[in-house]
């Protein structure tokens, strides 16, 4: 049997955050699926690898096990691997490549599955910031179906049905040059700005909540005003990076932040926040079986970060975040529960196995399942 620990320490070996890194590590998934004789569709996508393959019949139930290989950046050290207790530690082993070793793990298991498909997707670009164009996108936008979709992120064995959207915005703050040794006759651009950030933190959207969350994020990701030592910087620009909540509208948000005086907002992204009821057949089979290979109940939650899962959303296909236990993903000590990759593992396959039955007994049948964004 394969040991996920080992899968997940030779994928984290591989630096990843770098373009040669997800080519070598795409080379080596590809090869360790078709060693267990599990035929792999490989193409490019902006000049890196995506990796497909399927198990079990084309006629039954179609669920999706998406991952994703790229992490950010790290230091060198954080690429070798070391466990301390429970804990593998180093750079994407929360973020995920201890749960992309554990449906790895999984897919040879359900290799040979008679009833449910069973197709893996692994991107390149999860975590990249060119967010117009992502790998997942153009899969689903190409014809990828299925009737369950679950991205392997980080959840402490929690079933992700919400997570926030993200409104992504550049500002240009203007302020009025002068010299360094007299700041007093100048309007300083970057401290105007660090005041604008404030404000924003503080707008009426800041404040509200939802069923499963306390509040937006906001974040002060990137910021660069002034050229040279003694001068008054005139121009600050800054990317703010908002996670805002299913049910806010990002036209509001963006409306209350044009609206702060010597802000012009000079670029924007929006990816709508990731929605799927808890009642879904799919959503309780998977409950059901995470239940039994877990400690206490894998309640539905929501989570903070984007999801892939809204590529699939939008297409109408259920999907959920559902991850491994852990801590500290793009952090300098990130990590992944040992047990809980086993425990995940055994989530996974036990679902698809139980699947058809559990279709059945509870919805009487697979027709007119819910899904899609709620």
């Amino acid at each position: 049997m394969a040991d996920e620990r080992q899968l997940a320490e030779r994928l984290i070996s591989y630096d990843t955050s770098r373009p040669e890194g997800i080519v070598t590590a795409a080379s080596f998934v590809k090869g360790w699926l078709e060693a267990r004789d599990i035929d792999v569709r490989d193409h490019v996508h902006e000049g890196l690898p995506v990796l497909e393959a399927d198990v079990g019949p084309p006629g039954g139930p179609t669920v999706v096990f998406h991952g994703h290989l790229d992490v950010v950046p790290g230091r060198e050290e954080q690429f070798a691997p070391r466990v301390e207790g429970d804990r593998l530690i180093g750079r994407g082993a929360y973020d995920m490549k201890g749960g992309l070793a554990a449906m790895l793990c999984a897919m040879s298991d359900l290799a040979a599955s008679d009833r449910v498909r069973v197709r893996f997707v692994c991107v390149p670009d999860e975590e990249s910031e060119e967010v117009d164009s992502r790998a997942t996108d153009v899969l689903v936008k190409g014809g990828l179906t299925a009737d369950f979709a679950i991205t392997g992120e980080p959840t402490n064995l929690h079933i992700g049905v919400q997570a926030k959207g993200v409104l992504a915005m550049r500002l240009a703050i203007h302020g009025r040059s002068a010299h360094g040794s007299t700041p007093w006759l100048g309007d300083n651009a970057v401290l105007k700005a660090v005041d604008v950030f404030r404000r924003i933190e503080s707008l009426p959207f800041s404040r509200e909540s939802s069923e499963m969350f306390d509040r937006p994020s906001i974040n002060l990701g990137r910021i660069h005003g002034g050229d040279v030592l003694n001068r008054v910087p005139d121009l600050c620009v800054m990317d703010v990076d908002v996670r805002y909540l299913p049910g806010q509208d990002p036209g509001a948000i963006l409306a209350q932040v044009r609206a702060i005086a010597d802000v012009e907002v000079t670029r924007t992204f929006i990816y709508p926040p990731a929605q799927v009821s808890p009642a879904n057949p799919y959503v309780r089979a998977l409950r059901d079986a995470a239940a039994r290979s877990v400690e206490g109940e894998a309640m539905s939650v929501g989570r903070d970060g984007a999801s892939d899962a809204i590529a699939f959303l939008r297409a109408g296909i259920p999907a959920v975040e559902f991850g491994p236990a852990g801590g500290g993903h793009h952090g300098p000590d990130e990590w992944v529960s040992l047990v809980s990759l086993t425990r995940y593992r055994q989530a996974l396959t036990d679902f698809v196995r139980a699947l058809p039955d559990w279709l059945e007994r509870e919805r009487g049948g697979l027709q007119a399942l819910e899904g899609g964004l709620a």
